[in-house]
């Protein structure tokens, strides 16, 4: 490392316990899924993003609707792990593009089904294999014969961090 002080005096990288401390985040797991998880995002966006103007967010909404056809919001929400909200301003930029169509569910008119529409439906068929290649394109770093391994350890990843996450929230809800 250097350690050597930049132009205004101060040391260019952080001092301290280093190697000593407890807690390394380079070494943190969730840290380093995060890390991948973001790395993959931004190689992925950019791809729909140069393609067809649209984020993270809108990507997942349009994906989910591709794969399901008819949705509400709250279970694209709960499908795609986004809050309320980012589903919302969401689905607002993609009927604003006449990429999304909304019908009242006249059983709870607080919610509504949202569908692709036909421009939606060629998005989502035009990105699903451009996608799917970008997938396999990252799976290739993982040796074939240590793929499925690998794929069972994601599931329990998944799995654990779920069982992990409403741990936390029935602790911290009264009662």
């Amino acid at each position: 490392m250097n350690n050597a002080p930049s132009d205004d005096g101060a040391p260019s990288v952080a001092t301290g316990r280093g190697d000593s401390a407890p807690l390394k985040l380079e070494q943190f797991l969730p840290y380093r899924l995060n890390v991948v998880a973001s790395l993959v995002s931004q190689a992925l966006s950019r791809i729909y993003a140069d393609r067809y103007g649209i984020g993270v967010p809108e990507w997942r909404v349009l994906v989910t609707l591709g794969q399901y056809g008819m949705m509400t919001g709250k279970a694209i929400g709960s499908h795609s792990h986004m809050h309320k909200t980012k589903v919302s301003r969401a689905v607002a930029l993609l009927e604003k593009r006449k990429l999304v169509t909304r019908r009242p569910n006249r059983a709870d008119l607080r919610e509504a089904f949202l569908a692709l529409t036909p421009a939606g439906r060629a998005m989502y068929d035009d990105l699903a294999p451009i996608a799917l290649d970008f997938a396999n394109r990252l799976s290739e770093a993982v040796d074939s014969a240590d793929r499925a391994a690998f794929e069972r350890a994601v599931d329990r990843l998944i799995e654990r961090s779920a069982k992990l996450a409403a741990e936390f929230a029935k602790s911290k809800s009264p009662g």
